[in-house]
């Protein structure tokens, strides 16, 4: 780190490293300064001059602060500080210059605005413009973009601080978005009207400072302060993106990111933002007993005696499903395992070690991608699997940082070395001499759910636990479940897999896994949310509550627990799912010993300590696995359709629409003979 540097900032003296730009001294001191084309994220363009401060003894016009550094600045007479004012009548002037520039051509249409009320240009129009307009002659319009059924664009409101093409550029890795024109005629465009082509492209009616970019699906529908606002988690992959859920009686109306520098930085995935129309179809919302072949409405009472009745006195398993949070993964093994039977959690097959958090988690954080020189992805495609997580990799990428992949060719929207599609490549990779120099460099090595499915899935990654071993690496598991690693954690696994646990089982009850196909012959108890794929087989349903309607414990592909809370109502009689686990085990006469979730969560914290540690990822360590033969096939990639993960995508019509159009985009077009 460089030496520090005192300078003066409004009269008061403060030490900064002469790196910063200007702007960034500022917030360091306290000061907020007006911006609208500076991000902290993206690269500094400068083009919207709201940031302007007047250098004390620098040129007689104010200074652009965040394209500015502290290194920049001359020290004043005799060596005194150097000095910038933010509150002179230069810069006041000049700030009231540029907002009415920038008001010259933006329509009056703020209470039509779905950006209203959470606009930057209406605060900035009232702490720094003037009450009156000076411009008569007629205000230049321009035509509307169609970017998908995901951003609406008002481009009208544009006033061309280029957030959206330097996020979609170089965070997203996609070049659909550029600026046309000079001077009055410049204007944002898509290339050659081309939809966008990227799993993160909500996240540019966040940054939009005005309301040119807004969401589609939200349009005209709430009002902010009209909403109810909750901070939880994500669980539609297993990142654990930290969001914030907006509810208007008991509907979601949306769903933001939030800032968190371990996790997502400030970036979540369209699948994350835009699934919350799935929350409320398909849902099911009472009971239901399958009788003649037929399924009815039940009551409650109904359920849990018919539920009794088919598992007292029989062979019974249990299947954890992707979206359930710790305590019932928890109460479930509990009850089944009281009764003498198994549960499994590992129901996509993955060869995840029972026991072995450091291989079945390993040994780095998130954060590791961004200080990491050398990384190696195994069986993954990160760019379908956890959206946000590439785009760190792609961030280090940027950075310098060589990226090597083993198994499918994909577009990661980087440069990667390819070394190779199958076992051979990784055995070879494993066995390969490593340098002092490449030892030394902190690096990673990230295995996907793609690398560990098949029956050699251990000693796959043995191997990759023997090549983080022989470059000094960092070993993360990226998962693909939100409930995985908790339920590896309470011990929700069986010897042997999901073939073992099911093996001569005559009831399954089935909570949540809705990506395991049951064989006939057994009866099934299915605990859900939605009327999906698990629904369809079962023989009696229990309605549970969905993840923003239930408090729950997640623990993320790193092993940092997180808290998702309750952000409105499941529908009907649907109720959460330790409750309904508590509720059946007292019928069934293995009462579980607690009445509310504190006491569940006591027990369950007693039992796994490192699940009070909320927000903190545990230290690991990683111990090497038995080296065995692996196969000779080639690694295949887990998600097959990005849009369509879970019970809850597939229950959205945008997400299915948003699936159909990718499709279309892979297929190519043929011309007739």
């Amino acid at each position: 780190m460089a030496e520090l540097r005192t300078i003066k900032i409004d009269g008061k003296e403060i030490e900064v490293d002469p790196n910063l730009t200007l702007i960034q001294a500022c917030e360091q001191a306290g000061i907020e300064i007006p911006r609208f084309c500076y991000h902290e994220r993206l690269s500094i363009a400068g083009n919207c001059r709201m940031c302007l401060v007047e250098v004390v003894g620098g040129p007689p016009k104010p200074a652009a602060s965040c394209a500015m550094q502290i290194k920049d600045l001359r020290p004043g007479p005799e060596g005194a500080p150097s000095e910038i004012r933010t509150n002179s009548p230069m810069v006041k002037k000049a700030r009231e210059g540029v907002m009415e520039f920038l008001l010259i051509n933006h329509p009056l249409d703020c209470p039509i605005c779905d950006q209203g009320g959470e606009c930057d240009l209406q605060d900035q129009a009232m702490a720094y413009g003037v009450d009156f307009s000076r411009y008569r002659e007629p205000k230049r319009a321009a035509e509307e973009l169609n970017l998908g059924p995901l951003v609406e664009t008002h481009m009208t409101r544009c006033i061309s601080c280029t957030r959206c093409v330097r996020f979609t550029t170089e965070v997203a890795g996609i070049s659909q978005m550029g600026q046309t024109g000079r001077g009055e005629d410049s204007e944002i465009t898509s290339y050659l009207n081309e939809t966008l082509a990227s799993n993160l492209q909500g996240n540019i009616i966040d940054l939009c400072p005005v309301g040119a970019l807004v969401s589609k699906p939200y349009a005209f529908t709430a009002r902010p302060w009209e909403l109810t606002k909750t901070e939880t988690i994500d669980v539609m992959d297993a990142l654990g993106s930290s969001i914030r859920v907006d509810t208007k009686g008991r509907e979601v109306m949306r769903i933001l990111p939030r800032n968190h520098d371990g996790v997502n930085e400030e970036w979540i995935s369209d699948k994350t933002r835009f699934v919350w129309d799935g929350l409320r179809r398909q849902r099911l919302d009472k009971p239901y007993i399958r009788e003649n072949g037929k399924l009815r409405p039940a009551t409650w009472p109904e359920a849990l005696t018919a539920a009794t009745r088919a598992m007292s006195g029989r062979k019974v398993a249990g299947l954890v499903g992707d979206l359930v949070p710790v305590e019932a993964a928890y109460s479930l093994k509990t009850l089944i395992e009281s009764m003498g039977g198994k549960v499994e959690c590992r129901t996509d097959n993955a060869r995840l070690p029972i026991g072995n958090r450091g291989a079945y988690v390993g040994d780095a954080t998130i954060e590791d991608i961004d200080s990491a020189q050398f990384i190696q992805l195994i069986g993954t495609n990160p760019r379908e699997e956890a959206p946000v997580l590439n785009a760190r990799l792609r961030k280090a990428w940027a950075r310098g940082a060589q990226i090597g992949l083993v198994g499918e060719a994909v577009d990661l929207t980087y440069d990667y070395a390819h070394v190779g599609t199958d076992r051979a490549a990784l055995a070879g990779l494993a066995d390969r001499e490593i340098g002092d120099e490449t030892r030394e460099a902190p690096s990673l090595v990230i295995v996907g759910q793609g690398a560990i499915r098949e029956a050699d899935g251990e000693a796959v990654l043995a191997h990759a636990i023997k090549l983080a071993e022989n470059s000094n690496s960092k070993l993360l598991i990226l998962h693909g479940a939100a409930s995985r690693v908790g339920a590896m954690d309470v011990g929700a696994v069986t010897e042997g897999g999901l073939a073992a646990a099911i093996d001569g089982a005559e009831v399954i009850y089935n909570l949540g896994a809705d990506e395991v196909e049951i064989d006939a012959g057994a009866f099934v108890i299915y605990q859900g949310s939605h009327g999906d794929r698990g629904a369809h087989r079962a023989d009696l349903i229990l309605p549970a509550a969905c993840y923003t309607e239930e408090n729950g414990l997640f623990v993320n592909t790193e092993g940092r627990p997180q808290l998702a809370m309750r952000a409105n109502f499941a529908p009907g009689e649907a109720k959460e799912n330790w409750a309904i686990l508590r509720a059946l085990s007292a019928e069934l006469g293995q009462r579980l010993p607690w009445d509310s979730l504190a006491q569940l969560r006591a027990r369950l914290i007693a039992e796994v300590p490192h699940l009070k540690q909320i927000d903190q990822v545990p230290q690991n360590d990683r111990q090497p696995l038995e080296l065995r033969d692996m196969g000779k096939a080639a690694f295949v990639n887990p998600v097959k359709d990005f849009y369509l993960t879970n019970p809850v995508a597939r229950s959205s019509p945008l997400m299915a629409e948003l699936s159909r159009m990718a499709a279309a985009r892979r297929t190519q077009p043929i011309a007739a003979e």
